[in-house]
């Protein structure tokens, strides 16, 4: 497993990634994090009682009405392995995707609530698997998420992701 410390404007978050147990997953959210790729993006999702979402490319410009439509220019496949069946709990990390197989990249969510209608192997179309999880700071995810939001839920006022860094 490896720790990663995502500093934002509201405060620093320390990520436990399963690099063991979500090779794929975990190996994509890595190589984005080593790259700078997060590093000034915004969350562009906040729904308090549900999660707070992040890593879309478009959200450097928090203000551009395309936030949540970005991505790093790839996808990757979805990653459900039976012996890790890591349910969507109160501040785990999971995959978003665009409602299609195998389109995820590089935008994340964190549980606010345990969503677990979203675990891959659920009944539905749903496919979130879990990568990561908060090990510190969760008074910081939960100060964001109860941010107020405008239109298509965005934070009225801009959160930024500072930096994303290995520990």
């Amino acid at each position: 497993m490896t720790n990663v410390l995502m500093q934002t404007s509201e405060g620093n978050v320390t990520l436990e990634v399963f690099t063991e147990k979500m090779p794929i997953t975990a190996a994509n959210f890595l190589k984005l994090v080593d790259d700078g790729y997060y590093n000034g993006l915004h969350f562009h999702r906040v729904i308090k009682g549900f999660m707070i979402q992040g890593g879309c490319s478009i959200s450097k410009d928090p203000t551009s009405p395309r936030c949540g439509t970005g991505g790093p220019g790839y996808t990757i496949q979805d990653e459900h392995p039976d012996d890790a069946q890591f349910t969507n709990d109160v501040g785990t990390l999971s995959m978003a995707n665009t409602g299609r197989p195998n389109s995820g990249g590089a935008q994340f969510f964190i549980n606010t609530n345990h969503n677990s209608f979203l675990d891959w192997w659920t009944a539905g179309d749903s496919a979130h698997p879990v990568f990561a999880k908060v090990i510190e700071g969760m008074d910081i995810i939960r100060k964001i998420e109860g941010s107020p939001t405008g239109m298509q839920d965005k934070p009225i006022t801009p959160i930024q992701i500072v930096s994303v860094t290995r520990m």
